[in-house]
């Protein structure tokens, strides 16, 4: 146990600990519209290093901030071994940051995981970034008007400025656009959707029903191991996590917004999309029953939002027109349900191509996450 002024530091430890790790931003964020809760189920078993494979190949800590015998914050510092053997990196993350605006519980908390990361060799801390990218990343900077949506962070304003007073600057940013689908499309995209749906070597594939997506997603994940490598902080997946993936997310997938392309019998591309559930989960208070998860399907068949959370081309198909070809086909099938918008999940600000993408078929940019970094100087000032 840690102390910092009238603020003790605790790791958790058990059930009951972690229980009030998973409750306690239920209790920061009362009140909040724009603030989604993430659903309980699947937080016990995120936080469970007997449940989650992430634990396999990384440390972790998790801490507790108390003052007069109440939680009043949290934090979980990771360390990625995998990602740092691949690239040489001596990196250390911190995640799940929850404070009230008060700088001593914050200084508290970010110091934990510091001084954590310090006594394991780490030379710096990025954050809030967890195990890997298919986890929460980067806080909201812009776009506090707007909801959240499923795996990203809400937080206040305040907590910028609480990370800057801890010696916190950027590392990297992340846009998000939104591109209203009502609109006529570009001549451009509709020529090039006619050039590559007549090649007849390419061959999209839909989806009426989930069942007939179980012999694809673990081609989709691996795909992703491969476009995905070179992108900022991604961890490859191995068989393990992309099954737990699979099991996590297949059942509130929609089958509709799901679309891949086949050369032969290989994968080549592919693109998720989702409805977007947040006022359902809002609606739900984070729990899947006795009636949470009607207020889920309500909003799924209600939602005039599309999330777009995953896309990729194979290197050597990119620049065919590949994702246009999918484009116009979740473009269809988002229209024939009465959606109007699509939301671009995270784009790295240094992704030129796919944000030129978004920006010709009209996309503006509604919110910007950032990545914060830190140095971990030793005490004497050395490595």
């Amino acid at each position: 146990m840690a102390r910092t002024s009238d603020i003790f530091i605790t790791e958790v430890a058990g059930r009951r600990d972690r229980r009030t790790f998973i409750q306690l931003p239920f209790e920061l964020h009362r009140g909040q519209r724009n603030w989604i809760p993430p659903l309980i189920r699947d937080e016990k078993e995120y936080f469970d290093c007997t449940r989650n494979p992430a634990f396999g190949y990384c440390d972790a800590t998790m801490a507790l901030a108390w003052r007069d015998g109440r939680a009043v914050g949290r934090i979980m510092g990771v360390i990625n071994r995998r990602y740092n053997e691949a690239t040489g990196e001596r990196t250390g993350r911190f995640c799940y940051f929850e404070t009230p605006d008060d700088a001593a519980v914050a200084r508290a908390l970010l110091g934990h995981v510091e001084d954590w990361l310090r006594t394991r060799g780490m030379r710096r801390v990025v954050g809030p970034y967890g195990f890997s990218d298919q986890d929460p990343e980067g806080f909201l900077v812009e776009g506090h008007e707007h909801i959240a949506t499923i795996a990203t962070y809400y937080n206040d304003p305040y907590i910028l400025r609480l990370l800057e007073e801890q010696g916190y600057g950027k590392e990297i940013d992340w846009v998000v656009y939104k591109v209203d689908i009502t609109r006529e499309l570009p001549g451009w995209f509709e020529a090039v959707h006619r050039r590559v749906s007549s090649r007849h070597e390419y061959r999209l594939v839909e989806f009426s029903n989930k069942t007939e997506l179980h012999p694809h997603i673990i081609a989709v994940f691996r795909l992703m191991n491969e476009c995905y490598a070179d992108i900022y902080g991604y961890s490859a997946l191995d068989e393990g996590e992309m099954q737990y993936l699979a099991k996590k997310y297949l059942p509130i997938l929609d089958p509709r917004f799901i679309k891949m392309v086949y050369f032969g019998d290989t994968l080549i591309g592919f693109f998720i999309g989702m409805p977007c559930l947040s006022e359902g989960i809002r609606a739900s208070h984070g729990r899947l029953f006795p009636v949470g998860f009607l207020h889920i399907l309500h909003a799924m068949k209600h939602a005039t939002q599309l999330d777009l959370l995953l896309g990729a081309v194979k290197k050597e198909f990119q620049g065919r027109g590949i994702d246009v070809l999918m484009g116009m086909a979740m473009i269809q099938s988002a229209r024939a349900a009465g959606i109007t918008m699509f939301d671009s999940h995270h784009e790295l600000e240094t992704n030129v191509r796919m944000r030129a993408e978004n920006e010709r078929l009209g996309g503006v940019v509604y919110k910007r996450y950032r990545l914060f970094t830190k140095g971990l100087e030793t005490v004497e000032g050395r490595w």
